[in-house]
């Protein structure tokens, strides 16, 4: 479904709901106030039988009309102070509740920013999204509106069960008596609709996903026919979430029918009871009214908690699913004692380095397998190696993307797990072969790595104009708004070689002093690569590059070329020496250049 995490123990929903308290303890005085609110509305509604037991037994019995008014007045005040106590309650709760939302909506956020790849690799970002989105607006409703008529509620069943105790023993202990079968049923529903809950909200995840993924992919569905097929995968999903949801609403409906049944019938048991007590006695018509009042004031208390159960039960499962993400462990930190480059020079190093990923079966060879490589300050180093060799795999490490599981990596000698994250990262800057655009301006796209600058400076202006004649990316200032153009969702609405060279803009721009490119150039046709070509000779005459090549003509960039192969370095020269050295290099620049020949002859076709 989302993790590979191992399941952790069960918490009792007391226990589970209690991690809110951090994030509500800012609220928790509006929260305390819209609860006395409420509770105050209880007791107005609570004493309504008491006065009402004073009128009929009092005024009316006697005929006298001033204390009948005067009795009719106090009824109606008591219902006017209810509907202000309602009104207090939901001024006093309505702002914090958006304010613990809004928390918890960054510190998720937040999290999600900070936690590793290998996190990301891991789960769907459907499931992410629910989270966001929907359990986080979930738990803000019931902090503001479930917790506290739950509250509420329960201590007004407990009160006015007690108050029914005033009247008679008899009719109260009946009353109560009558009741107990519905302590059964909350404990049978919370069981099973809690696992319920979760399956729902779970789905409802993985159809997210699903959307997700039809819409970033409508074009391959378009073009190879196979609506139909998501359209069918995407129903048999709705199905499964209908299904869920309605053996909820089965539980649900159930539970009502035992929150209706059982007090129908302790009222009616409680009739005959009152009837036989006032015809010996015992009970006034005025107490035996009053009783029935403050039953009937019982039963919305009563009824509402299958629904606020059920909300609980929701909300329970909804601060699960986020605390998975919260308290997802994350091993790429800042180290307590972090070391400083105050003048780089650019020396990359991998020394003795090992990575596996964290599903990588037992006695699974290493995907890098002892990776011995310096790229010396200033020069340009290409990795070549047949596909599955680990190319891509190994450019993640230099910005601790995923960390080594053995061995490390250097910049200027010092292992890169001692540098702070945000500065290493400003010291190399990296171009994936996948470019990936936000639905912000080009220029935005461009200046992300660049916070030292003002982006509608006249610095940024010039920044930008060198990083996009270096990219050749100058089809940016034709667009309709130029380079304050929204390039949309993802880049999109880009080809995909002018994504690669807007990419390779961001890159350059952010001035590194290691540049890792993971094959940029792989969308450009064979001219524009040479244009691009030609201007990164410019920039990486003083920065030093680590580049995976696909291509032969992305290999006459470098100075030396490492070959990798099987997750081992195993030959690094220059090309010409390498030629001569390595079987291993000569197949695998073979297979380049049978590439490039493959793609020139189709740019001629077209």
């Amino acid at each position: 479904m989302t993790s590979n995490s191992a399941p952790q123990p069960r918490l009792s929903t007391p226990r589970a709901l209690a991690r809110l308290l951090p994030f509500a303890k800012p609220a928790m005085p509006r929260l305390i106030g819209g609860a006395i609110a409420a509770l105050g509305a209880a007791a107005m509604t609570l004493l309504i039988p008491i006065v009402l037991q004073f009128a009929v037994d009092g005024p009316i019995a006697s005929g006298d009309a001033t204390l009948i008014v005067w009795a009719a007045l106090g009824i109606l005040g008591l219902g006017v102070l209810e509907a202000v106590f309602v009104f207090l309650r939901r001024a006093f709760v309505l702002r914090p509740g958006m304010g613990v939302e809004y928390e918890i909506r960054q510190q998720f956020y937040r999290r999600l920013q900070r936690l590793p790849v290998a996190f990301h690799d891991r789960w769907q970002s459907g499931q992410l999204l629910s989270r966001m989105m929907q359990d986080i607006g979930l738990i803000r409703r019931w902090l503001v509106f479930g917790a506290i008529l739950l509250l509420v509620n329960l201590l007004t069943i407990i009160i006015g069960s007690v108050l029914l105790f005033r009247w008679h023993w008899l009719l109260g202990t009946t009353f109560l008596v009558v009741s107990i079968p519905l302590w059964w049923v909350g404990f049978r529903f919370e069981r099973k609709y809690g696992v319920l809950a979760r399956m729902s909200q779970d789905q409802a995840g993985d159809l997210a996903t699903a959307v997700e993924e039809s819409v970033h992919g409508i074009r391959v569905l378009k073009a190879f026919g196979r609506g139909s097929h998501a359209l069918h995968k995407f129903r048999k999903q709705v199905d499964d979430l209908r299904t869920t949801e309605l053996r909820k609403g089965r539980e649900v409906g159930l539970l009502w029918f035992w929150l209706d049944a059982v007090p129908m019938v302790a009222f009616a048991l409680c009739l005959l009871a009152g009837i036989y007590l006032s015809s010996i006695g015992q009970l006034s018509i005025g107490e035996l009214l009053a009783f029935f009042v403050m039953a009937t004031a019982l039963r919305w208390p009563i009824e509402s908690l299958g629904f606020l159960f059920s909300f609980l039960i929701d909300a329970r499962t909804a601060t699960d699913r986020i605390f998975e993400v919260l308290e997802e462990p994350n091993t790429i930190v800042d180290p307590a004692e972090p070391v400083t480059i105050a003048q780089p020079r650019g020396e990359l190093a991998f020394r003795d380095v090992h990575f596996r990923y964290q599903d990588a079966a037992a006695g699974e060879r290493d995907l890098l397998d002892g990776i011995e490589l310096v790229v010396r300050p200033g020069e340009t180093m290409a990795l070549v190696g047949l596909t599955g060799s680990g190319k891509t795999t190994m450019t993640t490490l230099a910005t601790r993307l995923y960390d080594v599981t053995g061995g490390r990596v250097e910049l200027d000698g010092i292992d890169v797990r001692a540098l702070r994250l945000d500065e290493l990262r400003g010291h190399i800057a990296m171009a994936f072969e996948e470019a990936t655009l936000f639905s912000a301006s080009v220029r935005e796209n461009v200046l992300i790595g660049r916070e030292d600058l003002d982006i509608h400076s006249a610095e940024a202006d010039l920044a930008l104009r060198e990083a996009l004649e270096i990219a050749q990316a100058h089809f940016a200032y034709e667009l309709p708004d130029g380079v304050d153009t929204a390039v949309g969702e993802e880049g999109l609405s880009l080809s995909g070689g002018q994504r690669q060279r807007i990419a390779l803009a961001r890159a350059v721009a952010a001035r590194p002093s290691v540049l890792v490119l993971d094959d940029p150039l792989s969308a450009l046709d064979v001219d524009t690569e040479a244009l691009v070509e030609a201007a990164l000779r410019r920039v990486l005459a003083t920065t030093t590059a680590l580049i995976v090549a696909h291509r032969s003509s992305t290999v006459a960039l470098a100075d030396r070329v490492a070959v990798l192969d099987a997750g081992r370095i195993v030959g690094v020269g220059t090309h010409s020496e390498l030629l001569r050295e390595s079987e291993i290099y000569r197949h695998v620049i073979s297979s380049l250049e049978a590439d490039d020949l493959a793609q020139r002859e189709a740019e001629v076709n077209l």
